[in-house]
């Protein structure tokens, strides 16, 4: 850094910052000043904005004076200002010392005087300002709302923030200081690898800009730099996503960059962009989805949460926006006009059929789309799951007359997938679909655990682990799966069947009220899957509303076709292989379709 200026003191709130020794102390409640611990370098980006109190200092002039000539990480800022807030902010409840302008700078927010240099200081200093005549600081000026916010019609501009786990205050400066060093060594060998001219955009490839925090809030602000890096991370995990680095974002600070400059330069089709806002005890946060090709927004949403756990409130936010996204790129590409398509068309094609409410109908014309991209690409392992995990899927929905080749099939085809990438978490969600099928609860527990174990957040896996617990006498760990599964997801379209084993569960637990409130929720969210249907026949009768009972129990009879449902003894076969719950299903479930009319044998 260059030498300091002709004032080399600086006195602000109970600090006094020395650069002629390079030392920030802090006083006591006797006003004796006591070094403290803080990395060299954050002590001269605190240098840059004490100079300046009140003005807005830009990440670049804060770049040019403390790393000249030098190539760096632009999260080693981030890091720097995280240590410095965790030293000046301590105890302070107006908010923090430095504010963050966002996709600009900083601005210094606490009054300084300015010491005319004296002898060199050491040991405990007075700090009483005595020294010599004291400067008039400047008063910090408000911010631009229009900057802060992003809107209006100006070009976007992006800014690279703290990243997530600087919540951690036990990492301390100790573990900015080796993330910087860490980042000064190789910093010297990295460039932002440019596309060229001629590089093909990838289908489903997506950047997620940097959030903004809207206002001065410092906490609203760590939140937002959480939230970009959990969600490049969440979407990453998906397959078939090629997502570019929050490293690589960061790179558009302090540039006015459009959305279709961003997509060229960085060789992706969809782009992330959203804003986090705390009101009170009110969190908001905003993110959009935007196709970098025509500039168009394709999706957008808002959540609205108590900020508590502001940590544990990132991780929710970020799992739920990765896959309400996923959704939605699916949907977007899929609905792209092809002339010649391929095995990816395809592929595409029949996850957005999906989509849409389970029917055999459904099922048959997304299998159909898989097996179309499986002739095309008979080796991909991606397209082998997911025509599997379709065809077991129909026969455990009851939807298919073909129950015996489909499971063959199936287990054909995974365990072709497994051989090839024994590591696929889709690979193994779907082995555990099949034990599902087969009835092998416990078998099928370890293949869903090794999917979670792989993404927390798999909302496929959390349900179908939670029929495991269920049938595997577990009952109890059942609820907390399908409810995180539901808060992760809550807009899943298949979320009928989450409601759906939260009613059984229930209705198990002799909770019927509150069973058939999640019942009826199960039947309206997936009408043509006859189970909701049957149990919530069975909660009707056990409450005494035998009308309803009946109706309900002609449309699972309908829906299931033969003879499922003519005789509680016939219905008793499925249930044998699980004791550990069959004396609750008796006492509830087969005893309500009784009530409902269904004879014992």
């Amino acid at each position: 850094m260059d030498a300091p200026s002709s004032t080399d003191i600086f006195l602000f709130d109970r600090f006094r910052l020395d650069r002629r020794i390079r030392t920030l102390s802090r006083s006591d409640k006797h006003g004796f000043f006591a070094p403290l611990a803080i990395s060299s370098r954050a002590l001269d980006i605190l240098g840059v904005l004490v100079e300046r109190p009140g003005d807005l200092v830009l990440r670049a002039e804060i770049f040019s004076a403390v790393w000249p000539d030098t190539v760096v990480e632009h999260s080693n800022l981030n890091v720097q200002i995280a240590g410095l807030r965790r030293v000046l902010d301590e105890g302070r409840t107006e908010g923090s010392c430095i504010q963050t302008i966002p996709g600009r700078g900083y601005r210094f927010a606490v009054r300084v005087t300015r010491v005319q240099p004296g002898p060199p200081a050491s040991g405990h200093l007075s700090g009483n300002g005595a020294a010599g005549p004291i400067a008039e600081p400047k008063l910090p000026k408000p911010p631009n709302p229009r900057a802060a916010s992003g809107s209006g019609n100006t070009p976007r501009i992006i800014a690279s923030r703290e990243r997530k786990w600087l919540w951690c205050g036990s990492l301390g400066v100790v573990a900015g200081a080796v993330f910087l060093l860490v980042a000064v060594v190789t910093a010297s060998s990295w460039r932002l690898p440019w596309p060229s001219e001629a590089r093909p955009v990838p289908r489903l490839s997506i950047v997620v800009l940097p959030f903004t925090a809207l206002g001065d809030d410092h906490n609203a602000q760590n939140l937002a730099d959480g939230l970009t890096e959990d969600l490049t991370t969440d979407l990453s995990l998906l397959p078939d996503i090629r997502v570019t680095s929050s490293r690589t974002a960061f790179t558009y600070e302090n540039s006015l960059v459009d959305t279709k400059q961003i997509g060229h330069e960085l060789g992706v089709r969809y782009l992330v962009e959203g804003s986090i806002q705390r009101s009170g005890n009110r969190l908001r946060v905003n993110a959009q989805l935007i196709d970098a090709e025509t500039d168009t927004q394709l999706w957008a949403a808002r959540f609205d949460r108590d900020s508590g756990d502001l940590f544990a409130l990132q991780n929710q936010i970020a799992s739920q926006l990765a896959t309400t996204l996923d959704i939605a790129l699916v949907a977007a590409e899929a609905g792209r006009q092809t002339e010649h398509p391929g095995a990816l068309d395809y592929l595409l094609r029949g996850r957005a059929t999906r989509l849409k409410p389970n029917s055999p109908e459904v099922f048959a014309e997304a299998i159909d789309a898989f097996e179309h991209a499986l002739a095309l690409d008979p080796q991909s392992v991606e397209v082998q799951s997911r025509l599997a995990g379709n065809l077991v899927t129909r026969v455990l929905d009851g939807m298919t007359n073909t129950a015996k080749s489909d499971l063959a099939r199936a287990g054909a085809l995974v365990d072709q997938a497994l051989a090839a990438s024994p590591h696929s978490a889709h690979a193994h969600f779907v082995k555990g679909q099949l034990l599902r099928a087969q009835h092998r609860w416990p078998e099928a527990i370890p293949e869903f655990e090794m999917v979670l174990s792989v993404n927390p957040d798999d909302t496929e896996a959390l349900h179908a682990l939670g029929e495991c617990k269920l049938y595997t006498g577990a009952i109890d760990e059942v609820l907390p799966l399908e409810e995180r599964a539901l808060r992760l997801n809550p807009v899943d379209p298949h979320n009928g069947y989450k409601y759906n084993r939260i009613g059984v569960v229930h209705l198990l637990q002799s909770h019927t009220d509150r069973a058939i409130l999640w019942l009826e929720k199960a039947v309206r969210g997936e009408p043509k899957f006859y189970t909701p249907h049957a149990w919530l026949a069975s909660a009707y009768a056990l409450n005494g509303e035998t009308g309803r009972a009946a109706g309900e129990l002609a449309e699972a009879r309908r829906l299931a076709g033969g003879d499922s449902f003519s005789t509680v003894a016939r219905l008793q076969v499925t249930y044998s292989d699980r004791p550990k719950i069959r004396a609750l299903v008796e006492a509830t479930y087969f005893a309500g379709l009784h009530k409902a009319g269904i004879p014992e044998n």
